[in-house]
């Protein structure tokens, strides 16, 4: 979304940022781009009316002629004061695909039926990812209003850098024979670090230099350190929290996908952007952006993963290093999805002006 909105204002349309609650490093980043960042001031979950009320109020003064919401509940939200603001085009966006509901709690699976029953209201819909767009259209999304538009990676930002990879890898007690296979997602259910884990621990009795790094925070940290306990891997899994995702990625010598859904992995292209070579669980769009420079196994499987992992270390070299950057560069970059996004928005504005 960052990237959207500074390209977007980068090519001279007015674009502003409404959030449900300001926190976190990406709304400065925001600012320092020149875009206004609006906070909704969302109280909690059950500040429903008086955020309401608030976020009818923004949008009639600043009356924009698309509203772009990113996620299920800004989805629902936008669609239920979309017609309370004369002339202003909705547009949704689906950024996952095939969600395992019950690995969350009632509120998160009624929001998604309700997700669902209004699917038809918003002008069109984007998708980040083709595997997103089907399975929105068979949960009764309607297929007409849904393009396709993959998310894109900053290739400037994210590029191999061994200054980076030196210092991070030192920052982590790696040593320089150490073999670093990593992982950048959250610690949520839907990312499976424990089929990553369990993958670990087999690669953990052939390969002693390999060493397993998560980076990220979530709600799963405290039972995945279990985890990791009773496999009895601690010595060789670092839970590194947070980290500048360039450098993290740089550190890594092979970057890995556990998730049972995604919609477009951002990390998977990241990381390729990088030069690093993935093994991938086909997840949403990862298999596609992978392609034939990585492994792509089946959700779930860790034993298939691990073989991956190995495959994927031993195919190592400099050619499939560039061969990944390259890949990204030429089918996702940053570029294609401004152009592509803006494209959906003047269709729906287009559409506007014309009945």
């Amino acid at each position: 979304m960052v990237e959207l909105a500074t390209g977007l204002a980068q090519r001279g349309h007015s674009v502003r940022v409404a959030v449900f609650y300001r926190r976190g490093p990406l709304a400065a980043e925001l600012e320092r781009h020149g875009i206004e960042v609006l906070d909704l001031k969302k109280k909690g979950r059950w500040d429903v009316a008086g955020f309401f009320a608030r976020t009818v109020r923004l949008l009639r003064r600043v009356r924009p002629d698309v509203l772009y919401s990113y996620l299920g509940g800004a989805n629902i939200v936008a669609a239920a004061t979309s017609r309370l603001v004369p002339g202003m085009r909705l547009v949704w966006s689906i950024r996952s695909s095939n969600v395992d509901l019950d690995r969350y709690d009632w509120t998160h699976r009624l929001a998604y039926r309700l997700e669902c029953t209004m699917s038809g209201l918003p002008d069109a819909i984007i998708a980040n990812s083709f595997t997103g767009r089907d399975f929105a259209v068979a949960q009764g999304f309607p297929v007409g209003r849904i393009s396709v538009v993959p998310n894109g990676i900053d290739t400037g930002r994210f590029r191999p850098d061994t200054g980076l990879r030196d210092g991070q890898r030192r920052a982590w007690g790696l040593e320089p024979h150490d073999v670093a296979v990593g992982i950048l997602a959250r610690l949520d259910a839907m990312k499976d670090h424990s089929t990553f884990l369990k993958a670990a621990a087999l690669l953990a009795k052939e390969r002693p230099d390999l060493r397993f790094i998560c980076v990220g925070q979530g709600p799963e940290r405290e039972a995945l350190v279990a985890l990791v306990a009773k496999l009895g891997i601690s010595s060789c899994v670092l839970f590194v929290g947070e980290a500048d995702p360039v450098a993290a990625l740089n550190g890594f010598d092979v970057a890995c996908s556990s998730s049972m859904t995604e919609g477009f992995p951002n990390a998977v292209a990241e990381a390729m952007a990088c030069g690093k070579p993935c093994a991938v669980t086909d997840a949403g769009d990862s298999g596609s952006i992978v392609g034939d420079l990585g492994a792509v196994v089946e959700t779930g499987d860790h034993e298939a993963l691990a073989r991956a992992i190995i495959g994927v270390i031993e195919a190592r070299s400099p050619q499939r290093s560039v061969a990944a950057r390259q890949r990204i560069v030429d089918h996702f970059s940053r570029d294609a999805m401004i152009e592509g996004t803006l494209a959906v928005f003047d269709r729906t504005i287009e559409m506007n002006r014309h009945g």
